[in-house]
């Protein structure tokens, strides 16, 4: 495998778009931001004919710039996704790459006091931008929604808010049953903290005063700093955290809040948004180190619960922690293409 870009089918595109929903958010980031829009082949052949579209989502402290990255012995998505329809895996689609990238890591693709209007930004802003620059098919059944991780995780609350808007998705180890993929970090937070006198934002300050994840406290308290941001932020937007930092104990009220957040508790009050889903994918790696293949069981069994047809949903455990899975990427691709293709 060549370790240089390989010429694609069909084209990519950047565009930049500029939000009036992110304009003068909490955490001062861009609102100003890069969307990437891929055409499949044939797309400028045939100016009549409009096009099924596929959203992709990145993980926790993703963004776009992430889709052009080359690691050894393995393509990108964009060129994957190209390879999907230029060798007729499945029907051709527009795929468009969203950016949600905020300071403190990621939006969680929620509108939050503590980050910003990242869902509306992405469902009123975005879609709607699509459309009219691109020849898509604009209704709910020929477009859909992937990402893995955070990504994951938008992919599953984003159309059980907005029906109207997406008909189908694909969560690849999607943040989901936060008992078990947020609390076991909570007491090493803890611990971690005793080092900034239980300031999460003394240690947020240090670690912006020196090159990221240089102390072994790093990932784990970016991590709870930008959920905590996105699903417990109080209204001025400070950080509230789900437990005592000194002591650990956990604080009900605001944990209780991050659990309304959680897919599979949200799924029994959007019970009819799934079930007018024409495509859910759901995988995850056994050996994930957030037990997401858990909370992929758990969604699946969620979703049975709720009505939504078998046949509707592909659902599938294989042997792989939480990395390297983006081979499945154009799997879940081509899947969708196929269930959201005119």
């Amino acid at each position: 495998m060549l370790p240089w870009s390989a010429e694609l089918a069909g084209r990519l595109r950047e565009h930049v778009v500029t939000s009036e929903l992110l304009r003068g958010n909490p955490l001062r980031d861009p609102h100003e931001r890069p969307v990437l829009v891929y055409t499949p082949p044939g797309y400028d052949d045939e100016p009549e004919r409009r096009y099924p579209s596929v959203y992709v989502i990145t993980g926790f402290t993703g963004h776009t710039g992430i889709w052009q990255n080359r690691t050894p012995y393995r393509q990108p998505f964009p060129e994957t996704a190209d390879a999907v329809f230029a060798n007729g895996e499945a029907p051709p689609a527009i795929v468009v790459f969203v950016d949600a990238w905020t300071a403190h890591g990621g939006s969680q693709f929620i509108d939050s006091p503590g980050t910003g209007r990242y869902h509306s930004y992405m469902c009123d802003e975005i879609v709607p931008w699509v459309d009219a620059h691109y020849r898509t098919l604009d209704a709910p059944g020929h477009r859909a929604i992937t990402g893995k991780s955070s990504g994951g995780y938008g992919a599953m609350i984003t159309p059980m808010l907005r029906p109207d808007l997406f008909g189908a998705l694909a969560t690849h180890a999607g943040d989901a049953l936060f008992e078990y993929c947020y609390l076991p970090e909570f007491p090493q937070a803890v611990r971690h903290l005793r080092g900034y006198g239980g300031d999460i934002m003394r240690w947020w300050a240090d670690f912006n005063s020196r090159t990221s994840f240089t102390k072994p406290e790093d990932m784990v308290l970016l991590n709870l700093l930008g959920m905590t941001v996105c699903y417990s932020a109080r209204e001025d937007g400070t950080p509230e955290l789900p437990f005592d930092p000194v002591t650990g104990v956990i604080r009900q009220d605001v944990w209780e809040r991050w659990l309304a957040w959680d897919p599979v508790r949200m799924v029994p009050a959007h019970a009819e948004a799934m079930r007018s889903q024409r495509a859910i994918w759901i995988d995850g790696g056994t050996r994930d180190e957030w037990y997401l293949d858990v909370g992929a069981e758990a969604f699946r069994r969620a979703l049975r619960d709720a009505g939504v047809p078998d046949d509707v949903v592909r659902f599938e455990l294989f042997e792989a922690g939480h990395g390297g899975i983006d081979y499945r990427y154009p799997m879940a691709l081509a899947w969708l293409a196929r269930r959201i293709a005119p």
